[in-house]
C-alpha cells in the first residue's frame, strides 16, 4: 500500500489554488516552489538572498514535516527572474548544498511580481541523506 502525505505550511496560496507545500509518496518528497516570504510573519524582505535564507528556512522546516532533511534532496529548480540577482543567489544555494550536490535546474523567467527575487523547488528521497554517494566524473 502506498503512503501519501500532503503537508500545507500556511500559505495563503495553497488554499487558493489547492496545492500542498509538501507531497511525500513513500519515500519521495516533493517541495513544490517555495518563495521567501515568511509565513509566519507575511513578511518579505527585499534582498534576493536574504529570501533565498527564507526559501530554505520553509523548504527545510517542510522536509522536517515528513522526516527528510536538505542532505535527501536529489533535485533541485531554482528561479531567479532579475539575471543579475543570480551569481549571489547561486552562490547561497551553493553553500546550502555542499556535499549534497543535487541534479539542479536555474532559470531566470519573471515571476508572479516584482517582490519576489527568487523561488525554490526540491525532490528529496529520505534516506539518501545517510546513504554513501559514488562520484563518477565524465568528459562530455
Amino acid at each position: 500500500m502506498v503512503k501519501v502525505t500532503k503537508v500545507k505550511s500556511g500559505s495563503l496560496y495553497e488554499e487558493k489554488e489547492s496545492y500542498s507545500r509538501v507531497v511525500a509518496v513513500d519515500n519521495w518528497v516533493f517541495v513544490s516552489n517555495t518563495a521567501g516570504r515568511n509565513y509566519k510573519t507575511r513578511e518579505m524582505s527585499t534582498d534576493p538572498v536574504e529570501q533565498a535564507k527564507q526559501c530554505f528556512h520553509n523548504i527545510e522546516g517542510a522536509l522536517a514535516a515528513v522526516g527528510a532533511t536538505l542532505a535527501d534532496v536529489v533535485r533541485s529548480r531554482v528561479v531567479i527572474p532579475n539575471v543579475a540577482d543570480a551569481p549571489a543567489v547561486m552562490a547561497y544555494v551553493g553553500e546550502k548544498f555542499r556535499g549534497i550536490d543535487p541534479c539542479s535546474t536555474v532559470t531566470c523567467p519573471p515571476l508572479g511580481g516584482p517582490d519576489f527575487r527568487v523561488e525554490i523547488e526540491v525532490t528529496a528521497y529520505k534516506g539518501v541523506g545517510a546513504a554513501g554517494s559514488e562520484y563518477i566524473n565524465v568528459s562530455l
